[in-house]
């Protein structure tokens, strides 16, 4: 257990106390709407920012082990997907559109993540993250935040932040447009590997 995989682990341990605060309303209710979403997208970020750090560690110090590849790319997924389905649950202004932003990405994790493993199977070739997937990777990072904290920020002195949340859906718009494009890249890039005729 290095000092990578701890952050891996802490990283999976801490999802579900992101979750507590958007997935439970009266939590919401008792310590008020404001400091709950800076409490979870301060979460959020330190979990994101683990991730990026336990990599770069595993590989400058050659700590890079088979539990550590197995559980990084999994608290990967878990992170993407429990910000994605609380913010469904905490954000109803946004709900509308962001239903079908979180079924692209969730999608997308999904299909590639199997290609990952199929190209690993057939060929042994380990499927790096691309140049694409790191900006994906990014906007997410960017799109959750923003979605949590423009209200914050903008809407006790501006209104119009707060009703029409113009951030919150560009970014949204740029993480769906990249999921999409990285996700794409993927498959045309392992496609030959893939060989659907056999």
């Amino acid at each position: 257990m290095n000092l990578p995989n701890k952050l891996t682990l802490a990283r999976v341990i801490l999802i579900p106390v992101f979750m507590i605060f958007l997935a439970i309303p009266p939590l919401s209710s008792a310590i008020g709407d404001t400091l709950t979403r800076v409490i979870a997208a301060v979460l959020f970020i330190l979990i994101s920012l683990t991730d990026m750090l336990d990599g770069k560690i595993a590989r400058a110090r050659h700590l890079v082990t088979d539990f550590g590849k197995f559980l990084d790319p999994l608290a990967d997924k878990m992170l993407v997907f429990s910000a994605c389905l609380g913010i469904l649950v905490f954000e109803e202004r946004v709900r509308p559109v962001f239903v079908w932003a979180a079924a692209v990405v969730m999608f997308r994790e999904l299909a590639v993540t199997g290609l990952r493993m199929m190209v690993a199977g057939k060929s042994n070739l380990v499927v790096a993250a691309s140049w694409l997937g790191k900006i994906k990777t990014t906007t997410q990072i960017i799109c959750v935040s923003t979605t949590l904290l423009e209200p914050v920020v903008f809407g006790s002195w501006c209104d119009f932040f707060n009703t029409y949340r113009p951030l919150t859906y560009l970014s949204i718009a740029v993480m769906t447009v990249m999921t999409v494009w990285s996700g794409a890249n993927y498959f045309v890039t392992y496609w030959k590997v893939l060989d659907p005729e056999k």
